[in-house]
């Protein structure tokens, strides 16, 4: 397994990636130093019918008795009644400061799970086992954690930064076509935003990639992580250069949650709000025609959605956009590309944004 080192001082931690790497949960448990006597595992009903019982044999090795806190799939699990069930659970099975809690799932659980660890008794252990594209490449690293509000997507949540993630590529076999293309989206945001030579590879490996290559798949997970771990080791709580993975996101977020959640997947927004940063870039930051051309296609290579919706321009979109956290005043800092792999952040009015996405 490839080691990749998140490093925050005192809540550094290791990532690890590789095939097969659910099976040796307890071992990589012990090399971090985690011994809990109890473990929660967090998950949705379609993980734990193929994971649940693996995850819970592997944990045994580590001598720790793992019970499964089972929450139903889809970002509908991402709110504060979901969040208060699982509080329920946690305190139902005893678990104190010592124990640990463990989100096997993808994005949403992770989100889910960490909230609940940061909360219950004010900050338990937290082990991220994430088990789609989207949460190994991206969500399961770097501590943000929490659930929606029905005004705004991730409006209630903390920053806890796990004291594990463990990445195994082989589970990624088992997702359905639409989930594991969605989480190709954060994957090509990491090439736009800082490795160009990342949109050369995609663009030549995507069919092996499509098709669940192992060997692509690791080095896509483990390249993508090791982006993400160095701009988290460099800005936890996203006070500077921790904004550039904000790409795509602040049109993705609006459309999430103005075409309600789980109309789209959320790597299918970012791939939408990618292409339209990407226009905005071109008008606000004097990115070439031809580097959002490659941007474009290959996030159709990827069976992705480029295009905003018919009607996005309605109130609920212009709510959600207007809301987002990163708004300032009358403006939003706006995560924009030079070029392919070079970012800048630009302050930009509502009409302005509006106007060029048009």
């Amino acid at each position: 397994m490839a080691g990749i080192r998140v490093e925050l001082g005192s809540n550094s931690y290791s990532v690890q990636v590789g095939t097969d790497a659910l099976d040796r949960a307890g071992e990589c448990l012990r090399a971090a130093g985690l011994t809990p006597r109890r473990i929660a595992i967090v998950t949705d009903s379609n993980v734990n019918a193929l994971y649940g019982q693996r995850a819970c044999q592997a944990l045994a090795n580590a001598g720790s008795v793992a019970k499964i806190i089972e929450v139903a799939p889809g970002e509908s699990s991402k709110s504060l009644a979901a969040l208060e069930q699982v509080y329920d659970r946690l305190v139902d099975a005893e678990l104190d400061r010592s124990d640990a809690v463990v989100a096997l799932g993808g994005g949403v659980v992770g989100d889910l799970a960490g909230f609940a660890a940061a909360t219950y008794l004010r900050g338990v252990s937290l082990v991220q086992i994430p088990t789609t594209v989207l949460a190994q490449v991206d969500s399961s690293l770097g501590g943000k954690t929490g659930v929606n509000h029905r005004a705004a997507k991730n409006l209630i949540g903390a920053f806890y930064q796990p004291r594990l993630v463990i990445a195994d590529v082989t589970v990624l076999t088992t997702l359905r076509e639409r989930e594991f293309r969605e989480g190709l989206a954060e994957v090509i945001k990491y090439g736009a935003i800082m490795d160009a030579g990342l949109i050369d590879w995609l663009s030549t490996e995507m069919p092996a990639i499509l098709a669940r290559d192992h060997a692509r798949l690791t080095e896509m997970v483990e390249r993508s992580l090791r982006h993400k771990a160095t701009v988290v080791s460099n800005d936890e709580r996203e006070s500077g250069l921790r904004k550039i993975l904000n790409f795509g996101h602040t049109i993705g977020h609006a459309l999430e949650t103005s075409a309600g959640y789980g109309t789209y997947l959320h790597g299918e927004a970012v791939a939408i709000g990618m292409v339209a940063a990407a226009q905005i870039s071109c008008r606000y930051s004097g990115l070439s025609e031809l580097d959002r051309s490659r941007l474009e296609r290959l996030i159709e290579a990827a069976a992705l959605p480029a295009r905003m919706p018919p009607g996005w321009r309605n109130d609920p979109f212009l709510r959600a956009l207007f809301l987002d956290k990163k708004r300032t005043g009358g403006e939003i800092e706006f995560v924009l590309l030079e070029n392919l792999g070079r970012t800048v952040i630009r302050r930009l009015k509502l009409e302005d944004i509006l106007t060029a996405i048009a």
